[in-house]
C-alpha cells in the first residue's frame, strides 16, 4: 500500500548513488535530472545532495571525498557512517543505463508529488469556506509544476538541431511571406512593414491612458488579423462582450450612428445595415471572453483548449491591470503582481508559440510631457512590462492636447492617431500614423489630405 501512495524504489536509489560514487563523470549524466527531493529515502537524499553540492563546486567525487563532506556537513553518522557509502557502491558495476534510471526516479518523483497535490486539491474542493478560485488557481500551479518537473532538461539543444530549427523557421517565414509580412497582418501598412507581422512567441504590450483607444485600436488588429483567416482569442476585462460588438458593428458600417446605436433609436436604413454588417462579422474566427475576474492561469488554460481544437493563433487581452492577480505569496506588493502577471503572458507566448497582445494603462505622467507622446518609464506599476514585452506600442490622440497641429508631425490633430513604436527586440522603433472618426472605431492608415500637403509642400 505504501507503494501505491508514495511510489518510490530504494533499491534504484542506492544503484544511481553508487554509480556516481564509483564513476567520478557519472554525476554529469543525471545533475539536470535529478534534485535531492527526488530521492524518498532520506538518507540518500542527504548523499545526493553532497555529490550535487561537489559537482557545482567542481570537486573531484569518489568514496573518500564524499564520506569528508558527509563529514563536513555533519551528516555521516545519519546516513550509517563510511560503511554505508561502501555498500551502496557494491550494488552497482558500471554507470550503464545510469540515465534512463535516474528518469525512473524523476516519474517516480512526479508521481508522488501529484499524489499529494490532488490530495491537497480534493480537500480544498470539499472545503466549502474556501474560495473555489482559489482551488482553481492552486490547480492551475501545481500542474504548472508537475509539467516544469518533466520537461527539466528537454530545451536543452546542440548547436546542430538549433541551426537545423533556425533555417526550418527561416525556410517557414519565407514560404508564408505575403507582401513583407511573416506573421499575422496588424491592419495598418506602415505597422506591417516595420513588424512584419506579430509574430509566434511575442508578447505586444498595447499602452495608453485611458480614453485614448486601447480597446478600439486592439479591436481594429483583431478583426484585420481575423479577416485573414486567423483565430483570435479576445479576454475583455473590463468591457461586456456586447459593447465589443457594438464597436465591431460601427467599424464594419458605413451611416450607422455611434449615438443611434447607444440609444436604440434607429432608422431602417441603419437597422438594415447592422444585420448585413453582424451577418459578415459572424464569419470571423474570433472568441471573446468577457468574465471580469479572469487570472493569466485562466488565460493560459482557455487558450490552450482553444489551441486543442485548432482556434487559437492569437490572443488579446484587456488589460493587464485588470488581471486577476491571486498570489500565493501574500506578502507581494502591486508592482510584484503586476511582474507577475506580465511575466505569465510572456510565458504563455513561448509555450503556445502565438502572438500575445496585452494591453496596459500608463500613468498620469504622459500628461506633463510637452509633446504628449508616452515613454516606456511611463507603464503603470512596473517596469516588468517592458523587460518581458518584445514590441511596445504606445498610442496617443494629438487632438486630446488641444492643439489643432501635431508638434511633432505638423500634421492636423483631427483625426489623428500616433502609434509609437517604444520597444522592439527583433526590429526598428518610430513613429506611425493612422486617421480615426470621432467614435474611434474605424482606423485607417494616414494619409495627409490634399489641402494640407498644399499648404506645406515646399518648392
Amino acid at each position: 500500500m505504501d507503494d501505491i501512495v508514495n511510489p518510490q524504489d530504494a533499491e534504484l536509489e542506492e544503484i544511481v548513488l553508487g554509480a556516481c560514487l564509483i564513476e567520478s563523470k557519472a554525476i554529469t549524466l543525471v545533475a539536470g535530472i535529478l534534485r535531492p527531493e527526488v530521492f524518498y529515502i532520506e538518507k540518500n537524499r542527504e548523499i545526493y545532495a553532497a555529490l550535487q553540492s561537489m559537482y557545482r563546486a567542481g570537486q573531484v567525487i569518489d568514496l573518500m571525498t564524499v564520506k569528508e563532506e558527509l563529514t563536513r556537513r555533519g551528516k555521516l553518522d545519519f546516513i550509517g557512517g563510511p560503511y554505508a557509502l561502501v555498500s551502496i557502491t557494491t550494488r552497482v558495476a558500471s554507470s550503464a543505463h545510469l540515465e534512463y534510471h535516474a528518469r525512473i526516479l524523476q516519474q517516480k518523483y512526479i508521481r508522488r508529488e501529484a499524489i499529494l497535490g490532488f490530495h491537497k486539491l480534493l480537500a480544498q474542493a470539499a472545503d466549502e469556506t474556501t474560495d473555489i478560485a482559489d482551488t482553481l488557481a492552486d490547480a492551475h500551479t501545481l500542474l504548472d509544476q508537475l509539467e516544469k518537473e518533466c520537461g527539466m532538461s528537454e530545451h536543452l539543444r546542440s548547436m546542430l538541431q538549433l541551426m537545423e530549427d533556425t533555417v526550418e523557421l527561416i525556410e517557414t517565414r519565407a514560404a508564408s511571406n505575403k507582401n513583407g509580412v511573416t506573421g499575422l497582418p496588424t491592419g495598418f501598412n506602415e505597422l506591417n512593414r516595420l513588424t512584419c507581422g506579430w509574430q509566434p512567441g511575442d508578447l505586444i504590450i498595447i499602452a495608453a491612458r485611458p480614453s485614448v483607444g486601447k480597446t478600439a485600436f486592439a479591436l481594429h488588429l483583431a478583426r484585420a488579423a481575423a479577416s485573414a483567416g486567423y483565430h483570435i482569442a479576445v479576454y475583455s476585462l473590463e468591457m461586456q462582450g456586447e459593447r465589443l460588438g457594438d464597436r465591431w458593428l460601427l467599424a464594419a458600417t458605413k451611416e450607422l450612428s455611434p449615438a443611434h446605436l447607444l440609444s436604440g433609436a434607429l432608422t431602417p436604413s441603419e437597422l438594415r445595415e447592422v444585420h448585413e454588417a453582424s451577418t459578415e462579422l459572424s464569419r470571423l474566427p474570433i472568441y471573446i471572453d468577457d468574465n471580469p475576474s479572469v487570472s493569466m492561469d485562466y488565460v493560459r488554460t482557455s487558450a490552450k483548449l482553444l489551441q486543442s481544437k485548432g482556434d487559437c493563433d492569437c490572443l488579446f487581452i484587456d488589460y493587464l491591470q485588470l488581471c486577476d492577480m491571486k498570489s500565493d505569496q501574500h506578502n507581494r506588493n502591486r508592482e510584484q503582481e503586476v511582474a507577475q502577471a506580465s511575466r505569465k503572458a510572456k510565458m504563455i507566448a513561448k509555450e503556445l508559440h502565438i502572438p500575445v497582445i496585452l494591453l496596459s494603462q500608463l500613468n498620469r505622467n504622459v500628461e506633463g510631457h510637452p509633446d504628449g507622446r508616452p515613454a516606456l518609464s511611463d507603464l503603470r506599476e512596473s517596469g516588468a512590462i517592458e523587460q518581458d514585452a518584445d514590441l511596445v506600442l504606445m498610442l496617443s490622440r494629438p487632438s486630446l492636447s488641444g492643439r489643432e497641429t501635431d508638434r511633432r508631425s505638423g500634421y492636423p490633430t483631427e483625426g489623428l492617431g500616433v502609434i509609437d513604436i517604444a520597444k522592439h527586440r527583433n526590429g526598428p522603433t518610430g513613429e506611425i500614423y493612422f486617421r480615426h472618426d470621432k467614435s474611434m472605431t474605424k482606423l485607417v492608415d494616414y494619409e495627409p489630405d490634399l489641402e494640407w500637403m498644399k499648404k506645406n509642400t515646399t518648392r
